[in-house]
């Protein structure tokens, strides 16, 4: 990807260079090395200049329970909007003893701010880490008073005695002087359990997480960003296989593919990919001390693009917008969020959706299992599935018509490779989704495109050796990332780029007794890299390393300079 850079630019890097790399090496002095506390390598989220208000959300609110807490939330009287930036900043932590991940959210009505889960504990260390979560999309949401509402279950007793407590806040940075308002959504519309917020659970194909609505008929664009996040039977679906062959392969069923669908009115309308985050908890609690997986505490949502679709539900017609979770087998926790930009010249826009080739999924499964006479078992199965697609639409807008053609390529591959043997167990997961969206907007202006392509490698592998009296190890290596990389165009001149690569590594082996309790762990190390940039001059690099449960060094602006 190339671009042309002025002067001015140039400029403005140098000194948001300067800038984040002051900002990474005052964070970095709040790691300490040879602490097992949670540190992850993830960015802030980049400030404006200006002095913020801040907002409370709540604050050392105590997690002991399954009850939902409450708070009111109130706009902020010295900033009034339009804002330059919203940004949401939560601290949680967890006291040393024994716990569980768990599942946060927070809401504000019935809108999701923050959905993510939390670190485990052990009975010698207590942990705490922050996230952040960049809202200025949705600042329509905090013009108004509203009810909020942070729900993070918790088991706790003598047994599981881990306490959890958060607060929260919401930071609102005013517009500089002559500085234009950021575009952003005219109404945002949570797809949630009911106006005080709520997961709601997929347990199937056919479970729908859906509202029907009559919208404002002067839509021009519309947005539905998709939290699908794997729970109980699901929390491990990349480590799935078809049903037939289950059982043999000790692993659960329902195969190693999971899609997020949207349709409207019943019609398919767009594709959510599921990221395989992992949980503090997962596979084997260690690998993630003291890196959690990719996005673990703070889930990024998936956007999709229905801006095609404006002109269907202009009409002023009741319409159903739907999200289901394509083979979930008990669950799938969902919310979503519809993101409507209006046209502030039209009470009434008119239009229409031209072209949809859009399909539901139809996985391909290969299965190639071995069972020798000794009953040794070995083999692969390989499961795939893809979408090409092309979604058109128009709208008449106050300013003209503007045309919206959506291109997507979506690819899906987990290749599981098995050998069982009396006492030792093996299955390495190799998977990958990648997604190559070209969407071109045709107004009085000329041709816009803009390429968002995301790419998912996933590889995991689990070897499990018994001893005679049933006691053994369980040696595990993963390997995550998350990439993404944007590209703007005008009449075919390159005018914007964003760049954003984050991969976390970890290998332990976990010793467990002949009963199936955690006894140890041997060898453990991980790495995460995170890197960021793009074409307004913002760059960001940190490496953070850990072995044997401790931070062990922490790099940053590598690749900045």
């Amino acid at each position: 990807m190339s671009t042309t850079i002025s002067t001015s630019q140039l400029s403005q890097f140098a000194a948001t260079l300067v800038s984040l790399l002051m900002l990474s090496g005052l964070a970095a002095a709040q790691y300490k090395i040879g602490s097992g506390n949670t540190a992850t390598a993830d960015p802030p989220v980049p400030r404006p200049k200006t002095t913020p208000c801040k907002v409370q959300l709540f604050k050392g609110y105590k997690f002991d329970n399954y009850n939902p807490q409450s708070f009111n939330y109130a706009p902020p009287a010295g900033c009034p909007g339009p804002w330059a930036k919203v940004i949401l900043e939560a601290n949680f932590s967890i006291t040393k003893g024994i716990q569980y991940d768990r599942t946060a959210n927070i809401w504000i009505g019935p809108t999701n701010i923050y959905f993510g889960t939390t670190a485990e504990d052990d009975p010698n260390d207590a942990r705490h880490w922050h996230v952040e979560r960049d809202l200025t999309d949705y600042s329509s949401i905090f013009t108004v008073e509203e009810d909020g509402t942070v729900d993070l279950g918790n088991l706790y007793n003598k047994t599981y005695n881990g306490l959890l407590f958060g607060s929260a806040d919401v930071l609102f940075y005013p517009l500089a002087q002559n500085q234009l308002p950021p575009r952003t959504a005219d109404q945002v519309i949570g797809f949630s359990a009911g106006p005080a917020g709520g997961t709601v659970a997929l347990y199937s194909t056919t479970s729908l997480l859906e509202q029907t609505l009559t919208l404002p008929t002067n839509i021009t664009d519309l947005y539905f960003d998709v939290f699908s996040q794997s729970q109980s039977a699901d929390e491990f679906w990349y480590t799935c296989v078809p049903n037939d062959v289950a059982g043999k392969l000790e692993s659960c069923p329902g195969t190693a593919f999971r899609e997020s669908e949207v349709t409207i009115d019943g019609n398919p309308a767009g594709v959510a990919p599921v990221y395989p985050w992992i949980y503090t908890g997962g596979i084997d609690p260690f690998l993630w001390i003291p890196i959690p997986g990719v996005q673990t505490l703070n889930f990024r949502p998936y956007r999709v693009n229905l801006t095609p679709f404006a002109a269907v539900l202009d009409d002023g017609q009741p319409h159903t917008i739907a999200l289901s979770v394509f083979n979930a087998d008990s669950y799938f926790s969902a919310t979503a969020s519809l993101l409507l930009y209006l046209d502030s010249g039209s009470t009434q826009v008119t239009g229409a959706l031209t072209n949809n080739t859009l399909a539901v999924p139809s996985p391909n499964i290969t299965e190639n299992i071995h069972v020798a006479k000794n009953g040794n078992l070995g083999g692969t199965v390989n499961t795939s599935s893809g979408h090409n697609f092309q979604i058109s639409g128009y709208v008449n807008t106050s300013l003209g018509t503007v045309t919206t053609t959506l291109a997507q390529d979506i690819n899906f591959s987990n290749i599981q490779t098995f050998k069982i043997l009396p006492a030792f167990y093996q299955q390495d997961i190799k998977q990958n989704t990648t997604i190559r969206s070209v969407v071109t907007t045709q107004n009085n202006a000329g041709n816009f495109v803009e390429k968002v392509n995301y790419n998912w490698p996933f590889t995991m592998d689990i070897g499990v050796a018994y001893n005679p009296d049933g006691s053994g190890v369980q040696t595990t290596t993963s390997n995550q990332y998350f990439e993404l990389d944007t590209e703007g165009r005008h009449k075919g001149q390159a005018t914007s780029f964003t760049l954003l690569q984050n991969r976390v590594f970890a290998t332990d082996a976990l010793d467990f007794s002949a009963a199936g309790y955690i006894t140890g762990n041997q060898n453990q190390s991980s790495l995460q890299n995170y890197f960021a940039s793009d074409s307004s001059g913002y760059c960001y690099s940190r490496e953070l390393t850990g072995a044997n449960n401790v931070l062990t060094s922490v790099t940053n602006g590598r690749g900045c300079d």
